[in-house]
């Protein structure tokens, strides 16, 4: 009997050993562990908070506060070769109930998403420390007094190889809390996107 369990104890480790599992990851896993196009690959846009006056995406000068955000709708951050540049990136709603709880945002390549050989999928030869989060509302900021947001920096540095590119800025407004193992339930959530173009200030 003992040597029967023996056995099946060196059988189930040899498998944890040779079968692969797959990764899973919160948040997000967007184009990192997997192919996943964005958020709405495991969660659903049930939320009530709309793509309107009282929705907050932006994205601000550290230095001065001012918005980069373009007549056409865009963000553009310029930065100079080889020094860095500081936004924030603020997430959230005007006023009203209900209110989101956390948010979760992502700056990524679109182009680089499929690409299983880059962990980082942010824009070639640009440095970013901060290219994803997940954060809990309550923060403040001087642009939008008694808003709900979350408001986090982001600090960029374009390198040797860097030119002018186009990111996708995916972000979800979200309240509950997802299933274990079943990420389109629990979690109410709004999805939205944004384009950031990032040039080279030479």
């Amino acid at each position: 009997m003992k040597i029967n369990l023996l056995i099946l104890g060196i059988i189930q480790a040899a498998l944890l050993t040779v079968v692969p599992f797959p990764a899973l990851a919160y948040p997000p896993a967007v184009g990192i562990l997997g192919p996943s196009r964005n958020c709405l690959t495991c969660h659903v846009n049930n939320g009530s908070w709309k793509d309107d006056a009282n929705l907050i995406i932006d994205i601000l000068d550290k230095s001065d506060g001012k918005s980069l955000k373009q007549a056409d709708g865009t963000f553009l951050i310029k930065a100079k070769r080889y020094e860095a540049r500081t936004v924030l990136t603020v997430i959230g709603i005007a006023k009203g109930e209900p209110a989101p709880y956390r948010n979760a945002w992502l700056y990524i390549d679109p182009e680089r998403i499929q690409d299983a050989s880059a962990l980082s999928k942010f824009a070639p030869g640009w440095a970013v420390n901060l290219p994803m989060s997940c954060r809990v509302a309550g923060d403040t900021v001087e642009a939008y007094p008694s808003a709900k947001v979350t408001v986090l920096p982001m600090t960029i540095r374009p390198g040797e190889d860097a030119k002018d590119a186009e990111l996708e800025f995916q972000v979800m407004l979200t309240s509950g809390e997802s299933v274990k193992g079943k990420a389109k339930e629990g979690l109410i959530g709004s999805y939205f996107e944004r384009k950031v173009r990032l040039k080279v200030d030479n």
